[in-house]
């Protein structure tokens, strides 16, 4: 076994009464563990977060958003659309959908709603939301919030009218009777309490566009297609369509993320750093501690570049144990909150019941990478301290 490495973990495995050496090492492996375990959390939660609001408006927008720069209807075919789209064959799905704002009526109950007609073989994201009832959109039959469902006191199967909201001042309203055939529930309240799904013929007629559609929606299997897709059809398709990611029709909510992340992130990651600044510590009270051991250490010839190494070993292995012991702690942490959701958060205002948590395999590596690398540089300081002790002094009063 090489003499560093053997010394330096009979050092921290010391077992001698009334020395500090065992302890100082335990402890701070425990400050750094707390403080890399700590910092994953927090990393987890913020991309938990990310992923389950950028999954439920994807599951309502789609990734992408074709339209008219005004809102215009379009044809459902666009000129340098399929040919952009060729190249992504398997990689994205494309469909047209209706929209528009409407007056749902039960009774005397009414309420302004926006109704979205969409195909119903793409509706698949609304049974993964169904909360009762059945997701069928053929005919009249429609699909609504369930708060907004709650709100006028709606039933699954009864009648509702809707009214298109451009012809309520006219003398000739465009109205269709439909049939709720079930509820979602999101979480996103502004969803939940204004949308209303029907099929795209449906919708098509109560707004009477003459087989036009108000846009198209693009759905990938892989996010790291979002962009150059979005910049192709940008460059192939002129003025008047416009092309929108879900990320630029949110910006607001998601810039708001970005600028909570890199705060949230440093000072959790200074509490790492008090892990690190412990290990200094401790090894310098581990030196003090030995210091008679290493006078007759290098009394009996050790070099100084050896005895650097004891140290240097004996840091690494502090910030290895740490970061390991940290990154197992935040991992069950992690599955605990996921299996249990022991965790819980207002819907109405974080859009989830639970705070999800996102584990990442880089992410971990990477931290703890990093933490035994700064370990290391923390045992710089104490080993060149160790270095500098003189035997004569050390044995002085022996």
């Amino acid at each position: 076994m090489n003499f560093p490495f053997y010394l330096s973990m009979r050092y921290l495995r010391s077992t001698q009464k009334g020395s500090f050496t065992r302890l100082a090492g335990v402890l701070s492996v425990a400050g750094l563990a707390v403080g890399i375990a700590a910092l994953l959390i927090t990393l987890f939660i913020l991309n938990g977060f990310e992923r389950v609001i950028s999954q439920k408006i994807t599951d309502f927008d789609g990734h992408i958003r074709i339209r008219h720069f005004l809102n215009h209807p379009i044809n459902p075919e666009i000129a340098g659309m399929d040919s952009v789209l060729a190249e992504y064959r398997g990689a994205v799905t494309q469909s047209g959908f209706v929209q528009g704002p409407a007056l749902l009526r039960k009774g005397k109950s009414a309420e302004g709603v926006i109704v979205e007609g969409i195909d119903p073989a793409g509706a698949g994201f609304i049974q993964n939301m169904l909360v009762k009832g059945k997701g069928e959109l053929n005919g009249n039959k429609t699909v609504i919030g369930e708060r907004l469902a709650d709100q006028l006191g709606l039933s699954v199967g009864e009648k509702i009218v809707l009214f298109d909201i451009a012809t309520l001042r006219g003398s000739k309203k465009r109205l269709k009777q439909f049939i709720v055939s079930g509820f979602f529930h999101s979480g996103m309240t502004e969803y939940d309490n204004s949308l209303v799904f029907t099929s795209l013929e449906t919708a098509n007629e109560l707004f009477a566009m003459d087989g036009k559609v108000s846009g198209h929606i693009l759905r990938l299997n892989n996010l790291r297609y979002v962009k150059p897709l979005s910049e192709s059809l940008e460059s192939a398709l002129a003025y008047p369509y416009m092309v929108m990611t879900w990320k630029e029709k949110n910006r607001a909510l998601f810039k708001w993320m970005d600028v909570q992340h890199w705060p949230i992130l440093f000072i959790f990651g200074l509490i790492a750093l008090v892990g690190v600044v412990n290990i200094i510590s401790a090894l310098a009270m581990i030196i003090i501690d030995k210091t008679r051991q290493i006078g007759l250490l290098k009394s009996l010839g050790i070099t100084n570049s050896a005895l650097k190494q004891v140290f240097l070993i004996k840091g690494l292995i502090i910030g290895a144990t740490g970061a390991a012991s940290g990154a197992l702690l935040a991992i069950l942490l992690a599955l605990f909150q996921n299996n249990l959701k022991w965790i819980t958060v207002p819907e109405d205002v974080y859009f989830m019941d639970f705070v999800p948590v996102d584990m990442n395999g880089s992410d971990i590596l990477l931290i703890t990478l990093l933490a035994s690398m700064a370990s290391v540089l923390a045992a710089l300081w104490p080993t060149v301290r160790a270095g500098k002790i003189q035997p004569a002094e050390a044995l002085k009063y022996e």
